[in-house]
């Protein structure tokens, strides 16, 4: 594997968060894609988007990708993980998270980080169609995944071969507080943007459900979550909502391979907040002292110097 070696001039949180935006921005899904929708087990419909390799299908194995807040099966992060795992021989099924991105015309509802149960669902299909299937999450999409391991191990294909989280908000009330802090200021407006107009979109869609009105005056993701994802999300509060949906005090009891990948210097997922949960002999936890929030910019095979798509390549092994 190659190491991560980013350029001196690359080091830091906020620009290796902002470098991997950038150095990506231009990617495009490249392969032909099927649209396949999923019902989960309370009746939602989930978009996913599948690349399968030629031949059949049983004769590879198939690499789930979940994306982050606010974001869809189109994130830029997931087109790089994406083509580097199509290009290693893995199908490559992009996953949309309950109202995401074009899954919207499929349920226009709204999704939190404690719906682990779509995320079997998706696993439960896809393992239909290929021998063998593991899932790579970013940020929201990494403690989904990892929460499932931790919390519904039972609901995991037979033959599994792991999960990846990368900057997973392992503690999303400390991910909340951090977002709030003054240089965070940018992060914390574009998820506010990008939630407002998400809530805006699923009220029009179903006012019968959806009060009219809730996203105005909202600042924050906490109150976003106080607000508007903890009710529909049926929790009491954004307090409980975070203590039932974070991944981190559930890594002790993953009985199947995983990897935390993260780095000290995340401005949105503070280090101590990955690294001190106790964490099983199947967890492999790896803390870089670079890296940003799903940056990990440096040379690496991954489209846009993705080298965490690279690393986790690696540790879910060749398609």
């Amino acid at each position: 594997m190659t190491a991560f070696l980013p350029s001196p001039l690359a080091a830091g949180g906020h620009r290796q968060t902002l470098l991997g935006y950038w150095r990506r921005r231009s990617l495009e899904w490249r392969h032909v894609a099927e649209d396949i929708v999923v019902t989960a087990q309370d009746g939602v419909n989930l978009l996913l988007r599948a690349s399968w390799q030629p031949g059949p299908r049983a004769q590879r194995p198939a690499l789930v990708l979940l994306h982050g807040l606010g974001a869809s099966d189109a994130a830029k992060y997931v087109v790089a993980a994406g083509q580097l795992a199509f290009a290693r021989g893995w199908h490559v099924v992009r996953m949309n998270l309950r109202g995401a991105g074009d899954g919207v015309r499929h349920a226009p509802v709204l999704y939190n980080a404690g719906l682990d149960g779509d995320l079997a669902a998706v696993l439960e299909a896809v393992a239909r169609q290929a021998p063998r299937v593991g899932v790579l999450g970013f940020s929201l999409g990494g403690n989904l995944a990892l929460l499932l391991l931790g919390r519904r191990a039972d609901r995991l294909p037979p033959r599994f071969v792991g999960a990846v989280g990368v900057s997973p908000p392992l503690d999303l009330a400390a991910c909340a507080t951090a977002l709030e802090r003054p240089g965070n200021r940018l992060y914390q407006l574009y998820f506010m943007r990008n939630l407002r107009r998400a809530y805006r979109e699923r009220q029009g869609a179903r006012p019968d459900v959806f009060a009219p009105g809730l996203e105005q005056g909202v600042r924050t993701v906490r109150e976003y979550d106080e607000r508007i994802t903890a009710p529909y999300g049926g929790y009491p509060s954004a307090s409980d909502y975070y203590a039932s949906s974070s991944a981190g005090p559930r890594l002790g009891a993953v009985r199947h391979p995983a990897l935390v990948l993260a780095a000290w210097d995340d401005p949105l997922i503070p280090g101590e907040s990955v690294a001190r949960w106790p964490v099983s002999g199947s967890v492999t936890r790896e803390m870089l002292p670079t890296g940003g929030h799903v940056g990990f910019v440096a040379p690496s095979d991954a489209p846009g110097g993705f080298w965490a798509a690279e690393r986790a390549l690696d540790f879910l092994g060749e398609g």
